[in-house]
């Protein structure tokens, strides 16, 4: 009986908490997302590039997290908490962003979105993101944005 309630409890604790989890956003509804969002062409990139980056640094997850040690990835987009955001744990943390990193982990992108612009704009283009870096920069990349 107790289990059968802790069940339901469960249950209803992830129901009532919508914002928290996070989400795997669908390959097709991210291409959207970016588009409607000015991706294209932004500091010389692409959308294809975009969606690279996103499948290889969180694999299109919302709340994907990265301890790196020293500093941590947060979101879809992995921002750093030792220069972007605050998760109040990183020493020296220069939060550019001005936003704590826990908000980098909800299924509401609109503030992972201005954050990664603004990194892509102060390094003229995503040569911070090791994943686009090592699997996606200089390759065909059309297949991340096919028949979206």
């Amino acid at each position: 009986k107790s289990m059968l309630f802790l069940g339901f409890l469960l249950v209803f604790l992830s129901l009532a908490l919508p914002g928290t989890q996070g989400k795997i956003i669908p390959r097709c509804e991210m291409v959207k997302i970016l588009r409607r969002n000015g991706f294209q062409g932004f500091e010389g990139t692409t959308v294809a590039d975009w969606m690279c980056l996103v499948k290889y640094e969180s694999s299109y997850d919302t709340k994907a997290y990265n301890n790196n040690g020293p500093s941590r990835d947060y979101g879809i987009f992995q921002i750093n908490s030792k220069y972007w955001c605050n998760d109040g744990k990183t020493p020296g943390s220069k939060n550019a962003c001005h936003i704590s990193c826990s908000k980098l982990q909800d299924d509401n992108i609109e503030d992972d979105i201005r954050c990664a612009k603004k990194i892509a704009r102060e390094a003229h283009g995503l040569s911070p993101w090791y994943g686009w870096k090592n699997h996606c920069r200089g390759k065909d990349l059309s297949s991340f944005v096919r028949g979206c």
